[in-house]
């Protein structure tokens, strides 16, 4: 699934990338803005974090002249009297004159570095509200964001990850160079799918999707413990011996009828006793109805 999303995000699509101290996802996004400029997109970054120069490392080729760098690492907050960009910028019609100025008939894709900057600024109902402006609006394609997932509270990363049409997770492999990719993607149909692969990253920011985690050791443990026996160490038997099982298939509980006793009850053999009824004259017994009277 990681090589589908790096083939293409649908138009009005939201790729979030989920990172933490653990493994950055930087590099991953780097492939995500390496794949959208090979297919001949015009990408316009916010960078918060690094450098343009940190951030275009890597790049080679003609391409890169459609990658448009928003300065916001020298003065994220606006400090100074003249900063290139702020987190107080984040809003729709700031960001809809910026990429507006520079004139191409490509589509576009915004690549935010980092999401968890403005958040820490902004107001996080602000953010998601500007998301969703910018998905809707038209004046870029698609959305990829970098969060930082644990330098915010679980109810702030809940409400992006809701925003988001997929959510990619990565955190570090077994092995140095591999990071386990846990992927999740909503249809437009509201169908969710989720995968789990294990990648790496090329110098020339190539991703290898190698395999899917193995988790034959988590299934061998499920297995043992349901071949453990609860009843292995009580001080009390729970089991039947053979003898003892026959004993109770041949007792016959008083409330259970056999075939024996409704065969007895429902046919009654000679002998048995009937109750025999004959109309005395003397009998007080109207023939009209007693209930003549009442208006039914």
């Amino acid at each position: 699934m990681l090589t589908e999303l790096l083939q293409g995000t649908d138009a009005g699509g939201f790729l979030l990338i989920q990172d933490s101290a653990s493994y950055c996802g930087r590099h991953l996004l780097k492939s995500f803005i390496n794949a959208a400029l090979n297919r001949e997109e015009v990408v316009h970054v916010l960078g918060f974090e690094v450098s343009e120069e940190e951030l275009k490392d890597g790049f080679k080729g003609s391409p890169i002249q459609r990658l448009h760098f928003h300065n916001a690492y020298t003065d994220p907050i606006g400090w100074t009297d003249n900063p290139a960009f702020t987190v107080h910028q984040f809003n729709l019609e700031e960001l809809t004159h910026r990429i507006k100025q520079i004139s191409h008939s490509k589509p576009v894709t915004l690549v935010i570095d980092s999401l968890s900057w403005i958040l820490r600024h902004q107001r996080p109902p602000a953010v998601c509200k500007t998301l969703q402006q910018l998905r809707k609006g038209g004046a870029v394609r698609a959305i990829i964001g970098l969060l930082h997932a644990d330098m915010h509270q679980r109810g702030t990363v809940g409400s992006v990850c809701h925003l988001a049409t997929s959510v990619i997770t990565v955190a570090p492999g077994m092995k140095g160079e591999e990071a386990v990719a846990k992927i999740t993607k909503r249809s437009k149909s509201g169908k969710v799918m989720q995968d789990e692969e294990i990648f790496s990253m090329k110098e020339d920011l190539t991703v290898i999707v190698q395999s899917r985690p193995s988790h034959v050791g988590a299934r061998q443990n499920d297995a043992e413990e349901q071949e453990t026996d609860p009843t292995a160490n009580l001080t009390f038997n729970l089991r039947l011996s053979n003898t003892e099982r026959e004993a109770k298939e041949k007792l016959a509980l008083p409330f259970v009828f056999s075939k024996e006793k409704k065969t007895a009850l429902l046919h009654s053999g000679p002998g048995s006793g009937r109750i025999l009824y004959e109309p005395d004259a003397n009998d007080d017994y109207d023939q009209e109805d007693p209930d003549d009277d009442l208006d039914v």
